[in-house]
């Protein structure tokens, strides 16, 4: 007899039959419930899992992090106290191995990178309250391949360097460039070269300065479509050597600085890194023009025509600080006494200038051409750079013939010269002496000195050292951590052209950036440039570019002529005299008590307008302005035909040299009318 089992609304068993038992209508209803329970299991588990792998994600972050940079395996970013971006570096020759990476205390460091085994740390220390430095060191343990990281721009602006042929203000990278050496070069005779004046560090606009550490074979590249420049160590192809017994592992170490403003964080820079110069250099050459034979008679200077010069400066009322007689009074290049022939009375000529008033200095400079009667000296003493073997001295080429250059790692060959220099300053009563050259660039690609220069732009630093006992009124055209050589820094020859490839545009942007590197004593080169026949016409440079030239020198730190005004006529005379006397009454005090003060600071004299007005995103920009100190500031006509510019003024209070007061700024004051006699300058009303 059939049981009856009620069935449960929505159940689907057949009453009777196998399929629909009891048991297994349990054993279907437990089915998805297994199934929820696995689902939910797994995604616990996934939770769990992911849970594990973000906190050791989050625990990973931390440990990349120090203070306020960030590292990744392909670069690292800094950021400022608001959080913004204001550096950061990508490293293009290999990317780290995290893994490999641990924190202790304030050094990160990683033991790998895709190459291999390297020593890679970055180190925080923080100096002072505004200022945060990171120590950065990437060493190849195994490759000798190229260590290479790059720096973008950030949108930012940036300072330093090296002089360079076609100066801008801020640096301006054009095209695509392979590094190259970073070494102390002529850039005269190598218009895409470094500079003779040169130092291994950067600034920028959002705060942020870089000094490259002495120890790294540094070359220099960059990249306008990248909008970077390029930071690489190597030894290859390379004129820098490893240090003796140890092997050519590439080491690329820096430290970047940031701070809360452009210009206190530069001040830490050179309080920390740059030397300061020791005395400052004669007060007359600050307050009097030097006058140099160069441009006017070039090699064809004699005795006759030095004694006319003077007595035409003069004849023409004007003050001289010291006379400078420069190339080609000696029979033959090396030799350290006069030509009898061009000056067939040294001693009476000497005793004439002194009688007139005149102090002179002499041009030098390190080679000794193969005809001269010191080469075979030279040869015998072993004073000469020599070839890498070390066994014969090593022949160069420069712009006056082939010789020898002397090897001032020598101390016998810097006795000697010395020496020189003294017998010529005793006999004759020089005053001190105008040292041509001393680039890198001179010396062959192979060489070898008495004491080995891993950096061939030691060099130049030894170079500059042999001016330390003339240096009151001695001239060096080249520096590299060369700041305590207290002497006069002329920047490199210029052209009589009006652009910035070595012509009066580039004059400003020139003495700002050596400003930064730390060299303030600056002498701007000849006015009106060199008067070479391929830029000017009848011997001489256009008459309205000899007059803005002018003006703008006499707002530098010292001025120095070669064309004389006398050239031109009557109204350039009387130009040149008010503008001398206006250098004179005006610009030499504010020079010399800021000269003062770099002894101590190694501020600049001449300051860009961001030193004022450092939040100030135009000021950045502006390379036809500078200031004397903080409370000068000039407004110079660089343009041909032009009697008006665009002026702009930081905010504050300035009074023009019209006696025009201006209190609403920032402002800029477009066409502000400049005539051909006149330089629009300002001074800051307090």
């Amino acid at each position: 007899m059939y049981q009856i089992v009620p069935v449960a609304p929505g159940d689907q068993y057949m009453a009777g039959g196998a399929d629909g038992s009891p048991l297994k209508r349990k054993s279907q209803e437990r089915r998805p419930l297994m199934i929820a329970a696995t689902f939910g299991g797994m995604l616990v588990l996934a939770a769990v899992v992911s849970w594990c792998y973000y906190s050791a994600s989050l625990r990973k972050a931390q440990l990349l992090k120090a203070e306020l940079l960030d590292l990744n395996k392909d670069g690292f970013i800094i950021r400022n106290q608001a959080g913004a971006v204001v550096f950061s570096m990508t490293f293009r020759s290999g990317t780290l191995d995290l893994d490999s990476c641990s924190k202790e205390g304030n050094v990160l460091g990683c033991t790998r990178s895709d190459s291999g085994k390297l020593n890679f740390f970055i180190q925080t220390v923080r100096p002072k309250d505004t200022v945060m430095c990171y120590r950065v060191r990437w060493e190849e343990l195994e490759s000798e391949r190229p260590v290479e990281h790059a720096m973008a721009y950030n949108d930012s602006h940036w300072y330093g360097g090296a002089e360079s042929a076609a100066q801008h203000w801020p640096i301006m990278t054009r095209g695509e460039e392979e590094p190259r050496p970073f070494i102390t070069s002529d850039v005269y005779s190598n218009r895409k070269a470094f500079g003779g004046i040169l130092e291994r560090y950067w600034l920028s606009s959002n705060a942020t300065a870089i000094k490259i550490n002495d120890s790294v074979p540094f070359h220099l590249g960059w990249s306008e479509r990248g909008n970077m420049m390029r930071f690489q160590a190597r030894y290859q192809n390379s004129p820098y050597r490893p240090p003796e017994g140890q092997q050519a592992l590439p080491e690329l170490s820096y430290r970047v600085c940031v701070g809360s403003d452009v210009t206190s964080i530069h001040k830490y820079m050179v309080r920390r890194y740059f030397q300061k110069p020791i005395k400052v250099p004669s007060p007359e050459v600050f307050r009097q023009p030097v006058w140099s034979t160069w441009a006017l008679h070039k090699t064809a200077v004699t005795q006759e025509k030095l004694l006319r010069y003077a007595s035409d400066i003069t004849k023409h009322g004007f003050t001289c600080s010291h006379l400078e007689l420069d190339d080609r009074y000696t029979a033959d290049y090396g030799e350290f006494d006069f030509d009898p022939q061009k000056f067939p009375n040294a001693t009476g000529m000497f005793d004439k200038l002194r009688e007139d008033g005149f102090q002179v200095s002499l041009w030098t400079h390190p080679f000794i051409n193969y005809d001269s009667i010191n080469f075979g000296v030279a040869v015998e003493k072993g004073l000469f750079v020599r070839e890498p073997s070390g066994e014969l001295p090593a022949l160069v080429r420069w712009w006056n013939g082939i010789g020898g250059i002397l090897d001032f790692t020598n101390p016998e060959a810097c006795e000697w010269y010395a020496s020189q220099l003294h017998m010529l300053k005793t006999r004759y009563n020089v005053t001190s002496f105008k040292f041509d050259a001393g680039e890198t660039s001179y010396l062959p690609r192979q060489f070898s000195t008495l004491v080995p220069l891993p950096d061939p732009s030691t060099f130049t630093r030894r170079y500059t050292e042999m001016a330390i006992p003339f240096s009151e009124r001695a001239e060096l055209r080249v520096g590299y951590q060369s700041q305590n050589i207290s002497c006069f820094f002329r920047i490199i020859d210029r052209d009589s052209v009006w652009g910035y490839e070595l012509g009066l545009k580039s004059i400003i942007p020139t003495v700002l950036t050596i400003g930064i590197l730390g060299y303030q004593f600056v002498l701007p080169d000849m006015i009106g440039g060199n008067a070479y026949p391929n830029h000017t016409a009848g011997g001489l440079p256009d008459r309205e570019l000899y007059i803005r030239w002018l003006e703008l020198s006499a707002f530098m730190p010292a001025m120095q002529f070669s064309i004389p005004p006398w050239a031109y006529d009557n109204e350039v005379v009387e130009i040149a005299q008010k503008f001398t006397a206006l250098h004179e009454s005006l610009v030499a005090p504010r020079v010399l008590k800021l000269a003062r003060e770099v002894l101590d600071t190694g501020d600049p004299i001449i300051r860009p307008l961001w030193w004022l007005a450092n939040d100030d995103e135009a000021a950045y920009k502006i390379d036809s302005q500078f200031l004397i100190g903080d409370d000068l500031m000039v407004a110079p006509v660089l343009e041909p035909g032009k009697q008006e510019r665009d002026i702009y003024l930081p905010a504050g209070r300035w009074r023009s040299y019209k006696g025009e007061n201006f209190d609403k700024g920032p402002m800029y004051l477009t066409d502000y009318p400049v005539d051909l006699d006149k330089i629009a300058y300002f001074t800051w009303v307090h």
